[in-house]
């Protein structure tokens, strides 16, 4: 299943209440299942150079289904795959970027950036939820 207009909206919501909350401005970018971006926010105030970040957070979660963070780990020069960066258009391997779900199955994927890594983290983790 792939995350619909409602539910995107629904997520950019949340994520926007938090960062309102925590008074950060940020870019949120969703996906659906198959990388295509559904809906985009930049927030008033968020970095303009922090949408593409936002972007490749989660593009990089929906590569891999998992956390940017945890696809960060094998991003360390001593994982051994040195180079995997520069894969699929660029990886961005820090937190921020997770996957959506919904009654426990993936529907999209969210990138949240403008922040500090552990703040677009916090508010990436509220809308990671529906």
């Amino acid at each position: 299943m792939n995350i619909n207009s409602q539910q995107a909206s629904a997520a950019i919501g949340l994520a926007r209440s938090k960062a309102n909350e925590i008074k950060v401005p940020v870019n949120i970018a969703i996906l659906d299942t198959g990388g295509h971006l559904k809906a985009l926010e930049r927030m008033d105030g968020a970095p303009i150079g922090s949408l593409d970040i936002a972007i490749g957070k989660a593009k990089t979660s929906m590569l891999f289904g998992i956390n940017s963070e945890q696809v960060g780990e094998y991003l360390k020069p001593e994982a051994g795959a040195y180079g995997i960066t520069n894969t699929n258009g660029g990886l961005v391997g820090f937190a921020g970027g997770l996957p959506i779900r919904s009654a426990g199955e993936i529907i999209g994927f969210i990138g949240v950036s403008g922040g500090a890594v552990p703040q677009d983290f916090l508010i990436a983790s509220q809308a990671a939820a529906l």
